[in-house]
């Protein structure tokens, strides 16, 4: 259902290099990946269900805040959503780790030590994250505006680690007074962590 419906959503956008990206996420772990390792979406397919909850949400926002509504297309609004997280492909794996169990699949009590599966990181581009993702579609020759590019770009926002830096917090600061689609896409982004718990 979730597969489907992103898939449904990224065909409504008439880019170039769109079939490109469409074919690059098929072959990819995409629809199978997790969202984070233990925090939001750590599951199989949390990633594509985290990327539909923060396009939901940018239609939320843009109810709520007409302005968004006027200054960007529904195209750029579903395109940082559905891509922000790109750079998520080929970046878990799964490891397996022992943990303290106290009740079997069937609810038995019992105290031990068990091998179980963990997602764990291991980034095979590694060259950042809304960055990543930026190039990822740009390598791609999908055309991107300025404001798309720096929603993506700064899309955690001062969760960011460049924004912990002096020169990275006054430009995170900067694309945030700028363009009113970065401060959208991370609202939409953070919903979705918090409210949505994807």
């Amino acid at each position: 259902m979730y597969i489907a419906k992103y898939k449904a959503l990224l065909a409504t956008i008439q880019r170039p290099g769109i079939d490109k990206l469409a074919d690059f996420l098929e072959k990819s772990d995409f629809y199978t990946a997790p969202a984070s390792t233990q925090y939001h979406g750590a599951e199989k397919g949390g990633l594509v269900k985290h990327s539909l909850a923060v396009c939901e949400n940018m239609g939320l926002l843009t109810t709520a805040f007409p302005r968004l509504q006027t200054q960007y297309s529904d195209e750029t609004l579903k395109l940082v959503a559905l891509t922000h997280d790109i750079c998520k492909v080929g970046f878990y794996t799964v490891e397996m780790r022992n943990k303290k169990d106290h009740t079997t699949a069937d609810g038995v009590f019992h105290s031990g030590w068990g091998a179980y599966p963990f997602f764990a990181i291991d980034d095979t581009l590694p060259i950042g994250h809304g960055e990543k993702s930026m190039y990822l579609l740009l390598s791609m020759g999908i055309p991107l505006s300025v404001d798309e590019a720096a929603a993506i770009n700064w899309h955690m926002g001062g969760f960011d680690d460049r924004a912990n830096s002096y020169g990275g917090g006054r430009t995170l600061s900067k694309a945030l007074d700028t363009w009113p689609l970065v401060a959208a896409l991370h609202m939409a982004d953070l919903a979705a962590n918090s409210f949505d718990g994807i």
